[in-house]
């Protein structure tokens, strides 16, 4: 049976996922998925092809992601755990010894043939803003868990990480203590790391931190050479921590980095590209290139083709040009 949290408690849960840089009618403020006393109920997912219905269970030998694995060794060590799993779930359920061995194995199952609808509907998932914690010694939890690993409870993403990566959250994620700790550790080392870089940078230079707010910042016309450290700090922390215009706060933290990484030179026609872009002194034309409007030289596809092109000594005067107008703007 599925433990409560005044049950038993073990390592692997379902848990609400909730992004708090993603609005859900406030509930995000409170870290909440769902208004309390709100449960999401779900019956296990099937397929049918050719009148046939298949359940998804994690425990089907002939489900396309096992016929269609390239490495034999693989497939066959793959058909092997689900016989076993199978075998000990129906010596559980339903006193039904089997031989994993036997070539007329799935003719003797008894409860877990794959289009079994009269077991399968009965397994259904509730769950709510409290964590619904799964024993697997419990047969119909370890069922469960072999069925959210087979992606067959939509509303349940099979990890943290996949929650995350996710373009529609979902409401809930199946977590396993080690692993989830892992994966929300990897991004609590990769913004200290940014924050880190920060400070030195607040500390030490000055300059290279507004080519960097200039070149991760959407709104990076916001920034002059007048511009207090103090915002551009507070900015760029607010950046790396998700809370700026990028929202995503791996993609933030490492954005920083990416920059904070590169030459003085790269950053700084990066800078000038992105502002050049915005007052439109350079423009994308129906042709798919970035054109430079007074001279009407073709300067590339996208930026990194544009900033290769300006870096080239035969461009210089239009980087000069560039240069020279974002600059004007810069230090008024």
């Amino acid at each position: 049976m599925v433990q409560t949290s005044e049950n038993k408690r073990t390592s692997i849960s379902i848990k609400p996922y909730f992004d708090n840089s993603v609005s859900n009618m406030g509930l995000e403020a409170y870290g909440l998925s769902l208004f309390d006393g709100v449960t999401h109920t779900e019956q296990l997912a099937c397929i049918e092809k050719n009148g046939v219905v298949q359940y998804l269970t994690g425990l089907n030998e002939f489900s396309p992601e096992v016929r269609l694995m390239k490495n034999p060794e693989e497939r066959d060590a793959k058909i092997k755990e689900i016989r076993v799993a199978i075998a000990e779930l129906e010596k559980e359920l339903a006193a039904n010894v089997l031989d994993i061995e036997d070539v007329h194995f799935w003719n003797n199952v008894k409860l877990l043939k794959p289009d079994n609808a009269d077991f399968w509907n009965k397994i259904t998932l509730a769950c709510g803003n409290e964590p619904v914690y799964l024993d697997p010694k419990d047969p119909f939890d370890r069922i469960k868990l072999y069925a959210i690993e087979a992606g067959g409870f939509s509303i349940v993403a099979r990890s943290y990480d996949e929650a995350r990566s996710k373009a529609t959250p979902p409401k809930f994620y199946l977590d396993k203590a080690q692993q989830t700790a892992s994966t929300r550790t990897e991004y609590k080392k990769l913004k200290n790391k940014a924050l880190s870089e920060l400070q030195k940078l607040f500390e030490k230079n000055s300059t290279k931190l507004f080519y960097i707010a200039k070149a991760v910042d959407v709104a990076s016309v916001q920034y002059k050479k007048h511009t207090p450290n103090d915002v551009i700090y507070d900015n760029m922390d607010r950046h790396i921590n998700g809370e700026g215009t990028e929202g995503n706060r791996e993609r933030a933290a490492q954005g920083f980095l990416d920059a904070a990484n590169m030459d003085m030179e790269t950053l700084k026609i990066k800078a000038i590209v992105k502002d050049s872009v915005f007052f439109k002194y350079i423009i994308n034309k129906t042709d798919g290139h970035i054109h430079h409007v007074k001279s009407g030289s073709t300067m590339g596809r996208n930026v990194s083709e544009v900033i290769e092109f300006l870096k080239n000594p035969l461009n210089e005067d239009i980087l000069k040009d560039l240069n020279n107008r974002v600059e004007k703007i810069w230090n008024s």
